[in-house]
């Protein structure tokens, strides 16, 4: 290149320095200038949010320590979410917890316990049982093994948002690169239709070879001026709305968050090291925000309270292409599936890396924009199926809400293929092979949700004599007595950050 690349990033928050972060470190050895402009107007919602484990490589690639950046956005550890009431049992509830190098020794007992289960018989099948995140889950022990653990621990993270996109913006302008604050008045194009330059109130004018859109759901440059329309995942997906109270800390620290069903949708409950996040997710179709946000301060103990509630609305589905032209959107200008599954950053870091990728590769052309395009609108998918997938299994018949959804059958061939072949009693790990899924949620994550809601027939009346004389199953394998001596490797997550202290 003759002349420097020139990234345009239109909008900050999480998104926005995420990429400026990313970009940076993956285009280091091209001559490149990348500024991202931001309204000073316009704060990121600091109600606390959670991670997949997927947040981890985005900090490694950073080569930025955990010392360094989660004291600084009250952040803690997530191993494990855990799903209350979603079978219809207020009192029931399962665990998802992330799956770890250690788990290879127990995943297919989880596998031939769950099948072993759909043929009737009545063994272990607990998802929390067979996964060392569930242990250190229940004890709440910090993912951070000793060092002689010879395993390698996979965890996600919870951290305040707001602190998260000051971090991320002071060590990206550590990078070299510009940060401008200012509104953008207009968008310019070119005779090709690619965009040229954004012009501020100011009058300032900021040219690029490719512009970043993060101006989240306005969607300015990719849906407003490039006119990508926008698919909507309502009718299968009914949230467009939610409310957000903090409370505070939670002494004994969870390494967990934790998603309750409610009337007319559900609530999390994301622990950070200075206050407790929460939030109600609803779909305004059945409730309005008034009863909404009643209802939550009612379950939060606060309907005397002052604490200020905030209200937000979503728009769910994504855009039918999110690389166009010379104009790329990451975050929720691309699109959004509600944040049952905390897989918003997830789906911005792979969106970043996988553009890096193919840019790069086309020689920083259009080249491969088509292959860029298609995997991203195969992961949103995807991801909608495993989420779509909690609504339509659930067992609460206590409003409309949930019968609507429960009875919906507005289902991908992709999820109606995997739950025909659960419900036959087949092989859902070749079949989740057989579709090349198992890259968006894997075969123990289906296996979670499934065995999790206790999708299975009755137990059959008379059990074999073989499995009346060995027992259980599970504690044959002594899977139980594995983990907790495992466990005994790491420390509680409040005590790790006293002794960093």
């Amino acid at each position: 290149m003759n002349q420097p690349l020139r990234i345009v990033i239109a909008g900050g928050g999480t998104a926005g320095w995420m990429a400026a972060n990313l970009l940076a470190h993956r285009f280091a050895t091209i001559p490149i200038d990348i500024t991202l402009i931001e309204s000073k107007d316009i704060g990121t919602i600091g109600v606390g949010e959670g991670s997949t484990p997927t947040l981890k490589r985005f900090f490694q690639t950073l080569d930025i320590a955990e010392h360094q950046w989660m004291p600084a956005c009250h952040a803690t550890y997530k191993v494990n979410i855990k799903f209350n009431g979603w079978s219809g049992d207020d009192n029931a509830s399962y665990s998802h917890p992330f799956f770890s190098q250690l788990d290879v020794h127990s995943e297919r007992s989880f596998y031939v316990n769950a099948l072993t289960r759909r043929l009737g018989l009545d063994v272990e099948t607990t998802p929390d049982r067979f996964f060392m995140g569930g242990y250190l889950a229940k004890k709440n022990l910090a993912p951070i093994p000793s060092h002689n653990f010879p395993f390698a621990i996979e965890y996600g993270y919870h951290f305040d948002s707001h602190k998260l996109s000051e971090f991320l913006k002071q060590h990206a302008k550590r990078l070299g690169v510009e940060h401008i604050e200012g509104d953008i008045a207009s968008v310019g194009t070119s005779v090709s239709g690619a965009i040229s330059h954004l012009t501020c109130k100011d009058g300032q004018v900021l040219k690029g070879d490719f512009f970043i859109d993060c101006t989240g759901f306005s969607s300015l440059l990719l849906q407003k001026t490039l006119n990508v329309p926008f698919t909507s995942f309502s009718n299968n997906l009914f949230n467009d709305s939610a409310v957000v109270l903090a409370t505070p800390a939670i002494d004994h620290m969870p390494v967990e968050t934790e998603s309750s069903t409610m009337s007319n949708g559900w609530c999390w409950q994301i622990p950070l090291r200075n206050r407790t996040g929460n939030g109600y997710v609803y779909s305004q179709q059945y409730q309005d925000k008034d009863k909404a946000e009643y209802e939550l301060r009612n379950k939060l103990n606060l309907l005397d309270s002052d604490v200020e509630a905030r209200h937000l609305t979503m728009r769910v589905g994504q855009c039918e292409q999110h690389w166009v032209k010379n104009c790329l959107a990451v975050g929720l200008s691309q699109g959004f599936i509600e944040p049952l599954e905390a897989t918003a950053l997830h789906l911005v870091q792979i969106t970043i890396e996988q553009f890096a990728t193919y840019y790069a590769k086309g020689n920083y052309t259009e080249k491969y924009q088509q292959h860029f395009n298609s995997a991203m609108t195969e992961r949103f998918e995807r991801i909608r199926d495993y989420i779509v997938c909690h609504y339509k299994l659930n067992g609460r018949t206590d409003s409309q809400y949930w019968t609507d959804n429960r009875e919906n059958m507005q289902l991908s061939e992709s999820l109606l293929s995997l739950l025909d072949v659960w419900y036959r009693k087949g092989d859902i790990v070749q079949e989740i092979k057989r579709q090349d899924i198992g890259k968006h949620f894997s075969a123990a994550s289906w296996h979670c949700l499934l065995a999790g809601y206790r999708v299975f027939p009755e137990i059959a009346q008379h059990q074999p004599a073989s499995l009346e004389e060995q027992g259980d199953l599970f504690e044959e394998n002594k899977l139980s007595t594995f983990f907790n001596r495992c466990s005994l490797n790491f420390e509680k997550q409040k005590t790790l950050f006293t002794s960093a202290v």
